[in-house]
């Protein structure tokens, strides 16, 4: 028998690019931040110039870096892309900034990361479009500066309190992305499904919504773990038993809950009476960082009021002992 050349599979990196919306009309939620970007984009456009620099912020996931690419669509200009922590020395950012071309759009991902010392470089070719470098050093060295192109800055990051105030203050717009109701949630997952020619019932898109943590970017997750269960198991139509049998797997729970934010609300619960707890003693309970437990586990549990943060610590709410199952008199002022 012949043998049939088999062709392989697409990796998840390309999926996720074929799942990212290019329209503003794919693009699902954020309605306000939407109207803020583009009002300021096709000004810009009719007055031929380039837009406002814009600060994207909000959890991981929440498609910074898919409301980048929609506007350089938009506003017709090229996107080059880097990351904070590869802006290391002035050299870097000279480089960059001395070759983009008019109307390019420089995305900076994870941008609360930048050196201190190289964003020194960059507020003037902010503020004034100007790099300013030093050739030589001690007395022979020489000062230069050097006209850059009308170009626009789109930074994103998850802690937007740690930029500097001089490098926040430089940019012409602020945007948060909130996260996602259920039902935008819904029409994203219908969405990738159409996308990845799935055929999922809408009890199933139902139960995915709910466990995808308000994120497209893990209802995407979910979704293609939910096709690799059927793919493997069924070879149907994703059903609502076969994404709970896809969560019981990767032990997720009808909240989206992880086993580490499990982890999280019994240390609280059960080690420390409910709270109030620091997070330095949470820490050392669940020997996990610190920067993990605030930037990772804490704004969802908080979004959802299983947690709250006071001035003495973290608290369950009561809504967490009912979650997991836990008696109300374990509580501290509840009973």
């Amino acid at each position: 028998m012949k043998n049939e050349a088999i062709k392989p599979p697409a990796d998840d990196q390309s999926l996720d690019s074929k799942l990212r919306p290019s329209r503003w009309d794919e693009y699902v939620g954020q309605e306000k931040a939407k109207t803020n970007i583009r009002l300021i984009v096709q000004a810009a456009g009719k007055r031929g110039e380039s837009c406002d620099h814009i600060l994207l912020y909000g959890q991981a996931g929440l498609g910074k870096t898919t409301l980048a690419h929609l506007i350089a669509k938009e506003a017709g200009g090229e996107m080059k892309t880097t990351t904070g922590p590869a802006l290391e020395k002035a050299g870097d950012v000279a480089a960059i900034l001395s070759n983009l071309e008019p109307f390019d759009i420089l995305f900076v991902d994870e941008a609360h990361r930048i050196n201190k010392l190289v964003e020194e470089i960059l507020y003037p070719a902010l503020e004034s479009r100007k790099l300013h470098f030093v050739v030589g050093k001690g007395p022979s060295a020489r000062t230069f500066s050097l006209d850059l192109p009308p170009f626009t800055v789109i930074a994103a990051t998850t802690k937007v309190n740690l930029l500097s105030s001089p490098l926040r203050s430089r940019f012409g717009a602020t945007v948060k992305l909130e996260y996602y109701g259920d039902n935008d949630i819904e029409k994203i997952i219908e969405r990738s499904a159409k996308i990845l020619e799935m055929k999922i019932s809408k009890e199933a898109v139902a139960t995915l919504a709910r466990a995808s943590r308000k994120t497209p970017r893990t209802a995407n997750r979910l979704l293609k773990r939910a096709r690799d269960y059927t793919d493997v198991y069924e070879n149907g139509a994703v059903s609502e038993n076969t994404v709970r049998e896809t969560l019981k797997l990767l032990d997720i729970d009808n909240l989206g809950l992880e086993k580490a934010d499990r982890d999280m609300l019994k240390a609280i619960i059960l080690q420390h009476g409910g709270g109030p707890v620091g997070v330095k003693t949470l820490s050392a309970s669940l020997a996990e960082d610190e920067g993990t437990i605030e930037d990772v586990y804490e704004p969802f549990l908080m979004s959802i009021g299983l947690i709250e943060r006071t001035p003495a610590g973290r608290t369950a709410t009561e809504k967490a002992y009912v979650h997991l199952g836990i008696e109300l008199k374990n509580k501290k002022g509840l009973i």
